[in-house]
């Protein structure tokens, strides 16, 4: 039985470092039994370091760090040869994973075809690794389920969380708000359910989620074909002291200013009780520090850009002072 569920999102166009939220969090083997992928496939990329050694992981949740049971949910595909890869790159890191890592039954699965479909893209800028064929098919239900293809490792997400054991759950979220195949940018959106409700599709009652961590950046950045970063030359300084890289792709990612209303925005609808913003020192060390909040635009110093967006967001949602957490790069929240 799940005695509560908490939730990280990220509240951008991914990127944001919720890797390392994840990793910080589960850290805490104590408060969760469960990390749970819960949308997404190997277009995201989470980055984090663990002992000082770097980590990139695309389908695994990261509870399998620390020995906790990891589970890939049914709002996730996964294209089976690039699992095993990353399975046998952890394993070459020491870790485990075979161990704690679970897949639930209802994963679809990447096929060839919709890799070469998905290779031919060039409107939307995706990652090629043939997500939005995978999920089309899914939705017009002729796609192949894990349980078709898969014996190891498999499961039944509900068996699972609603049995005789207490369990105490973790969501970890790929992608962004703005990235939402609802809320996004249409078209210019990824293929799966970014918010909270993406946690709750993978069999989590919603009065038992108790905390959603929502994690921005103190810059906005996105990766894909839109027209997005400007022609502010400080861009390209924080493109390269944010190393601001796709972890799947390798592409740059555009740059832009934060703004306030969109992560408001993002905030409310996903209900965030803690807010982490993480690389405001690589604004620091930029020397250039702009946010925008409707046609405002606030220049400053790094102090008065966390009294400005906390008296902000404590305004127009929610959050308190204290709920509001600046963090940097790469390390630990």
């Amino acid at each position: 039985m799940i005695d509560y569920a908490h939730v990280i999102v990220d509240l951008q166009a991914g990127d944001t470092g919720k890797g390392k939220v994840a990793h910080a969090l589960s850290k805490k083997t104590d408060e969760y039994t469960h990390v749970i992928r819960y949308n997404g496939g190997g277009n995201a990329g989470h980055t984090f370091y663990h002992n000082g050694e770097k980590f990139v992981t695309h389908y695994i949740p990261v509870g399998v760090i620390y020995g906790i049971k990891s589970i890939i949910g049914p709002g996730c595909v996964v294209n089976l040869m690039k699992l095993l890869e990353e399975i046998k790159t952890l394993e070459g890191q020491g870790i485990d994973v075979r161990s704690h890592l679970r897949i639930d039954k209802r994963v679809h699965i990447v096929q060839p075809d919709h890799l070469d479909e998905d290779g031919l893209d060039t409107e939307i800028g995706t990652t090629k690794t043939g997500n939005g064929p995978a999920y089309r098919d899914k939705y017009a239900r002729k796609g192949i389920r894990a349980e078709s293809v898969i014996t190891e490792l498999l499961i039944d997400i509900y068996e699972e969380l609603h049995g005789p054991e207490v369990c105490r759950v973790l969501f970890e979220g790929a992608q962004g708000f703005e990235l939402d195949i609802d809320w996004g940018d249409y078209p210019y959106v990824t293929s799966s359910h970014c918010t909270v409700g993406g946690a709750i599709l993978n069999g989590v009652p919603p009065q038992k989620i108790t905390k959603v961590y929502g994690v921005a950046k103190a810059y906005r950045t996105y990766v894909g074909a839109k027209d997005f970063e400007g022609s502010d030359p400080a861009f390209e300084q924080i493109r390269e002291l944010g190393n601001e890289y796709g972890a799947t792709t390798g592409r740059k990612r555009q740059v832009g200013w934060l703004n306030l209303d969109d992560i408001i925005k993002a905030v409310n609808i996903n209900g965030v009780t803690d807010l982490i913003i993480n690389k405001l020192d690589v604004l620091e060390k930029v020397k250039r520090v702009l946010i925008y909040q409707g046609i405002e635009c606030f220049f400053g110093n790094s102090e008065d850009f966390k009294s400005f967006v906390k008296v902000a967001l404590t305004s127009d949602t929610e959050l308190l002072m204290e709920d509001i957490v600046f963090s940097t790069t790469p390390y630990g929240i």
